[in-house]
């Protein structure tokens, strides 16, 4: 479903039909850009996605709804720079009526009874994306009413998720039980019928609002498991580097294909087993990022720390790109492309909106 080819994911972009986007993009049959597991793992950034359109004469904000899809990944990885591991608990608020810090057994064995939450578990194994209305859906059943803490439930995605950026996911888990927005996020059957064009009756989340929202755990939900989350990393092999060069370092958050793409160096995919420790992938997401690797020539894969790494080739010059989970490497850090030069905390996305709005005007008025 989703290719690894250079070629084909820069067709992709060039294909996207931002208009239809903005029109259909809450359906579950939407005309969604599937772009999301390209910018997470830096194969392509926000910033690409909006100069590609504005090569093709389109305003972005002419495309609004689009641009802010966009700019809400810029934020919340924006929100991480600023808040650390803060995001791994609740960032806001303590989350109300936590029964477990499991999640329901019908959710990872995708029966619960719900036709189109149970579909699009499947199909999340098998394909490793879901619509964000699904996700949002999954959420709010786990969290608001099968009382689960988050946090494992966000860890069990994430390990599914093609597009795994804990940023995004951490925190959207948050906004649906409460933690990290002012109330929790729900949706009745009439909700997800409506998105997703079925006609589905009689489950637990057939009912108003008013009474969704006083419903206590439904039967099916309330048995609970752990999740097994272990990432299948590669074999150990040796590899080889000239100390004459540099090394740039790529990781699970930086496959760009472009970076210092004419300079000679030693190119480097360090997989740390700390780091997936902390975030566990699946072997689908695992193979999905070596199949990305590929289009960088010469890359090799290392499979340790990189302590370990600068130890091992200590007359190299060290160059990284900026991230969250890259504040142990030494060395030249590169910056990431953004969307726009706005950087901090903001408690909500449409005050950072607001001011990223504002740049883009003064930045594209000729096209307005």
């Amino acid at each position: 479903m989703f290719t690894t080819t250079l070629d084909e994911i820069i067709e992709q972009v060039a294909l996207i039909s931002p208009f239809s986007y903005g029109k259909t993009r809450n359906y579950l049959d939407g005309d969604v850009t599937r772009l999301s597991p390209y910018i997470s793992r830096g194969v392509i950034s926000t910033r690409y996605v909006l100069d590609t359109l504005v090569q093709k004469g389109i305003s972005p904000l002419k495309v609004e709804r689009l641009t802010q899809e966009l700019c809400w990944r810029d934020y919340w990885q924006q929100v991480w720079l600023a808040k650390g591991d803060s995001i791994d608990t609740d960032l806001k608020k303590e989350q109300e009526e936590v029964e477990h810090w499991e999640m329901p057994t019908a959710i990872i064995e995708a029966n619960t009874g719900i036709e189109v939450i149970d579909q699009g578990i499947e199909d999340f194994y098998r394909t490793g994306y879901l619509h964000n209305h699904l996700r949002m859906y999954i959420a709010a059943i786990t969290c608001n009413q099968g009382k689960s803490h988050w946090k494992i439930p966000a860890q069990w995605m994430y390990y599914h998720l093609l597009d795994g950026d804990w940023a995004s996911n951490a925190l959207s888990w948050q906004w649906v039980a409460g933690s990290n927005s002012n109330k929790k996020y729900i949706a009745n059957q009439d909700n997800i019928n409506k998105h997703s064009k079925h006609q589905q009756k009689g489950t637990f989340l057939d009912v108003s609002y008013e009474q969704l929202a006083t419903l206590t755990t439904p039967d099916i939900l309330k048995a609970t498991m752990i999740p097994n989350l272990q990432t299948p990393l590669p074999e150990v092999s040796p590899i080889k580097v000239s100390s004459s060069q540099p090394i740039l370092i790529y990781n699970w958050y930086n496959i760009d294909p472009f970076w210092e793409k004419d300079l000679d160096a030693n190119r480097i995919l360090l997989l740390e087993p700390s780091h997936f420790d902390k975030y566990p992938i699946s072997q689908q997401s695992m193979d999905f990022l070596l199949g990305l690797s590929e289009n960088i020539e010469g890359i090799q894969v290392f499979v340790g720390e990189f302590d370990a790494l600068m130890s091992a080739y200590p007359d190299c010059e060290i160059h990284y790109k900026e991230h969250p989970t890259n504040n142990h490497y030494k060395g030249i850090q590169h910056p990431r492309d953004w969307i726009s030069s706005v950087e901090g905390y903001y408690p909500s996305f449409f005050g950072f909106w607001k001011k990223v709005k504002k740049e883009l005007k003064s930045r594209y008025r000729g096209m307005y």
